[in-house]
């Protein structure tokens, strides 16, 4: 196997800057962020279970990595992911991803999660909150973006559209990125939007409202409203989503006076119906909308979004113990969830029959099958 600078996966990570004085590089940092990718990919969640990985599996990690003074400690791992800059190891892998495999993203989720374990009262730190980007298509992580201790995910979502081409894509977000700026962002940037829209634009919300209940109750037919139901039932749950959209221009026009809302369209009711147990209960939800679009499509994806709260974040936390994490120190937190997202993306994509966990205990095994989820 030639070395790993000679590769592609190489080539992406080599261009990170190093943090470390001269005096302290006993080890290559490639050496170190290809070990630590390996390692979560096979099960590791800390800096102790990255050495352990490390030594178990060095005559293998030998036949690429140069390893001058062996395998690093679990400090070494830890200092050093503390101090690499969280942005440039994200760039780096979104290069590396967009250059082994074409990506679609044809929709584009954006939430956020809490990484619960990464507190530190002693020290009066904050959880990490992360603000991701989820390609709906590919199912692929494409970035993230740490909010700020003294802000939300209002300052955070910015940054992270700029980082994404959203040129032919939708993309959808939950109420607290339902804002006139950054839907304005998201059309500069050649995207489309579908926007939950809740308590923080009330005027709106009571709009909208009122425009839906009027057409509903047939008092304003000309507003020429479509409608498509869907029923799901699984494990005694039977769910029915019925969507209505409004694109009549002057019925959109009164409720965009002023023109807040960039390249505004239509509007959308979701009104969800669940029955467990003998017990039913109905939600409302409304979305605005800079496209025209059918009822049914609408409802695609509204329920798409939430792949990214079922297939990203329910599975950090239930398969790689992302909420239990203790790490702390510097952008480690950080640091650690662009590894989770790395070995999620890279496991996802390799097309072995498996469920996840088993994907990860197959590549501690075989030598072989972690080199095919690399792309080595």
């Amino acid at each position: 196997m030639p070395l790993l600078r000679d590769l592609a996966i190489g080539h992406y990570f080599a261009t990170i800057d190093e943090p470390r004085i001269d005096r302290t590089k006993d080890h290559t940092l490639l050496d170190i962020i290809i070990i630590a990718i390996c390692a979560v990919i096979c099960g590791a969640d800390g800096w102790v279970d990255v050495e352990e990985f490390g030594k178990s599996k060095r005559a293998w990690l030998e036949t690429f990595l140069e390893l001058p003074n062996g395998i690093p400690s679990h400090d070494t791992f830890g200092r050093v992911f503390a101090r690499i800059n969280p942005e440039q190891f994200q760039h780096s892998f979104l290069l590396w991803v967009q250059a082994i495999q074409q990506v679609h993203t044809d929709v584009i989720a954006i939430d956020g999660k809490t990484h619960r374990g990464s507190h530190d009262r002693t020290n009066g730190k904050a959880a990490l909150h992360l603000v991701s980007a989820w390609a709906a298509e590919n199912r692929l992580v494409l970035g993230q973006v740490a909010v700020d201790d003294k802000s939300n995910e209002i300052t955070a979502i910015p940054q992270l559209l700029a980082l994404l081409d959203l040129h032919g894509s939708t993309v959808t977000i939950d109420a607290l990125g339902c804002q006139t700026a950054i839907a304005e962002q998201i059309v500069g940037q050649g995207g489309n939007y579908v926007l939950a829209l809740k308590g923080n634009q009330p005027r709106m919300v009571a709009d909208v409202a009122a425009l839906f209940a009027d057409a509903r109750a047939a008092l304003q037919t000309e507003y020429s409203m479509t409608s498509a139901k869907s029923v799901d039932v699984a494990h005694g749950r039977v769910e029915t989503r019925q969507a209505f959209v409004i694109s009549d221009p002057q019925a959109i026009a009164y409720l965009n006076e002023g023109k807040r809302w960039a390249g505004l369209e239509s509007v959308a009711l979701i009104e969800a119906e669940r029955t467990l147990n003998g017990t039913t209960t109905t939600e409302q939800r409304y979305y605005l909308l800079n496209q025209v679009l059918d009822a049914a499509r609408v409802n695609t994806l509204v329920r798409g979004h939430w792949g990214i709260e079922n297939q990203v974040h329910w599975v950090l936390d239930v398969t790689f113990h992302e909420d239990a994490s203790r790490i702390r120190n510097g952008d480690a937190p950080q640091n650690m969830g662009v590894l989770r997202h790395i070995a999620l993306n890279l496991l996802r994509q390799e097309p072995s029959k498996g469920s996840l966990k088993t994907k990860r205990f197959r590549a501690a095994l075989n030598d072989a099958y972690l080199s095919k989820v690399l792309g080595l």
